[in-house]
C-alpha cells in the first residue's frame, strides 16, 4: 500500500526508516521530510496543518495510510477531517482525534482526566490573567522549587522549574500578562514539584486494546548536568535500566490501563500513540504529562528495537485488532544522540554544510533538521542529526554513538556528552 508520514523531523526519519522495511508498504511519501527521507521515500513540500492540499495528495497518490508525527495537526483535528471526508474515511490514519489530542494541547485538561481516572500526579491549579494575584498566592503554599506549565502548545519549552518565589511570581506574571510563551501561556497550570528520577513510556492503542512499547529516557536541558534551557531533547536511551519488572508493573496497572480505559469510557476517539511522561516518585510512578504522538528524541532509540513489522502493527490499530499481536523486542540497549545548531535553543543560523554522514558506520544517522542544497546536505533547525547506536548495555552503545558523532562536522556543531550521566 501507499503511505504518507507527516513531519519533517528526526521522529519522522525514524518511522520512515521502520516502515520501508515492511514488505505491505509499497511507496512512501513524507511531507514535508528532510534530507533523511528524501534518500528513502519521496518528500512533499506540504505543511502538516495544510489539511485540504494533504488531502488531494492522499486521493492522488492513492494513499491508505497516513502516520501523523507532530502534534499539531493532531491538536488541529486531522484525524476528525479525514474521518468526516466520504473521499478519506478510509484511510488508516494514525494519530488520536481532536478531542484525544487535548490530552497534549491542553495541560488543564490532561491533569482534569488525570484526577477523573484516579491515576497518580502532583496537585495542581491553574490561572489566568485575571486571577495572576489568586496565583501568586497557590505558590505561597508550596515549597521550593515551583513548577510553571503554559496550558497549550509551546513546542517541549513551555514548562519552568524555578527555585525562588519571586522569580516565580514574576515568571508567571510574565507568561499571563506579557504572554511569554504567545497563545499557550493564556492560562497556566502551577504544580507541586515531584522529586525522583523521570522516564516516559509509549503506548500503541486502537481505541480498546494496546501495546506498550519500550521505555525510554530523554534529556531535554542544553547543558551537561541536566542545566540550562529546555529543548526539545538532546538525547535518549532505550530501555531505561531502573525499569525493574515491579515498576512497569506499577505504570501498567496505576497508569496505562487506566489512561486506555479512561479514554474508552469517555467515548474518545483515540487511534495512535500516547506517550506518557512520567517520574519515579520513591518506589512510585506518578504522570507528568501526555504527549498524544512519539517523542523526539526518544522515537530514535525506541522504535529501532520494534522488531514487529511497524506497518502491521498500524493495520491492527485501524482494524482495532492489538490484542492479537504479540511485539518482538531487540532486548539490547539503543542510544540517540543530538547533534545541534549553534546556539540552539535560542536564536540560530540554518544552512551550515554537513560533512561526514557517509563515514559513519556501525550506527543508524537519523536527520532531523536538514534539508538537501543541490548535492549537498545543509542544517535547516535547532537540532540537525541523530546518532543511534545498538549495544549489550547504555555505556557501551553511547560510546558507539559519541565516536560517530566525531565523524560529523558543522559549523558551530553541539552535543551533550553527558548522556546517561543519572543512570
Amino acid at each position: 500500500m501507499n503511505i504518507l508520514v507527516l513531519g519533517s523531523g528526526g521522529r519522522e526519519h525514524t518511522f520512515a526508516y521502520k516502515i520501508v522495511e515492511s514488505p505491505l508498504c509499497d511507496t512512501l511519501f513524507v511531507a514535508p521530510g528532510n534530507a533523511g527521507t528524501a534518500a528513502i521515500a519521496t518528500n512533499v513540500p506540504i505543511a502538516v496543518t495544510d489539511f485540504s492540499t494533504i488531502k488531494d495528495l492522499v486521493l492522488k497518490e492513492n494513499i491508505k495510510m497516513v502516520v501523523i508525527g507532530p502534534e499539531d495537526p493532531l491538536v488541529q483535528g486531522i484525524s476528525d477531517f479525514f474521518k468526516e471526508d466520504s473521499q478519506l474515511k478510509d484511510v488508516v490514519v494514525i494519530g488520536p482525534s481532536k478531542e484525544g489530542a487535548q490530552l497534549e494541547g491542553s495541560k488543564e485538561y490532561a491533569k482534569e482526566f488525570l484526577f477523573r481516572h484516579d491515576i497518580p500526579t502532583a496537585a495542581y491549579q491553574s490561572f489566568t490573567a485575571e486571577t495572576v494575584e489568586e496565583g501568586k498566592k497557590f505558590l505561597e503554599t508550596l515549597s521550593s522549587p515551583y513548577v510553571l506549565k503554559a496550558d497549550g502548545l509551546a513546542a517541549g519549552k513551555g514548562v519552568l522549574i524555578l527555585q525562588d518565589i519571586e522569580e516565580a511570581k514574576s515568571e508567571l506574571e510574565n507568561m499571563l500578562t506579557n504572554k511569554k510563551f504567545g497563545a499557550a501561556s493564556e492560562k497556566v497550570v502551577i504544580e507541586e514539584f515531584l522529586d525522583g528520577i523521570e522516564l516516559s513510556v509509549f503506548v500503541l492503542t486502537d481505541g480498546k486494546n494496546y501495546v506498550t512499547l519500550p521505555t525510554a529516557k530523554d534529556y531535554k536541558r542544553i547543558g551537561e548536568g541536566d542545566t540550562g534551557l529546555n529543548t526539545g531533547g538532546m538525547g535518549a536511551i532505550s530501555p531505561v535500566p531502573f525499569a525493574d519488572d515491579i515498576l512497569m508493573t506499577k505504570i501498567e496497572e496505576q497508569v496505562v490501563k487506566p489512561t486506555v480505559d479512561g479514554l474508552a469510557k469517555e467515548n474518545i476517539d483515540y487511534k495512535g500513540f500516547i506517550f506518557i511522561g512520567l517520574i519515579k516518585v520513591g518506589d512510585d510512578p506518578k504522570v507528568i504529562e501526555y504527549n498524544v504522538r512519539m517523542g523526539d528524541p526518544e522515537t530514535e532509540a525506541v522504535l529501532p528495537r520494534v522488531k514487529t513489522d511497524l506497518v502491521s502493527l498500524f493495520q491492527h490499530v485501524g482494524d482495532q485488532t492489538l490484542d492479537q499481536v504479540i511485539l518482538e523486542i531487540d532486548p539490547r540497549t539503543a542510544t540517540t544522540v543530538m547533534t545541534v545548531s549553534g546556539g540552539y535553543p535560542e536564536a540560530y543560523q540554518k544552512g551550515k554544510e554537513i560533512i561526514g554522514i557517509d563515514t559513519i558506520t556501525e550506527s543508524i544517522v537519523f536527520h532531523a533538521g536538514t534539508k538537501l542544497d543541490g548535492d549537498k546536505v545543509i542544517t535547516n533547525g535547532g537540532r540537525v542529526i541523530a546518532i543511534t547506536s545498538f549495544d549489550d548495555n547504555f555505556k557501551d552503545a553511547l560510546k558507539k554513538s559519541y565516536s560517530n558523532i566525531e565523524k560529523l562536522h558543522f559549523d558551530k556543531m553541539y552535543y551533550r556528552k553527558d548522556l546517561g550521566f543519572d543512570l
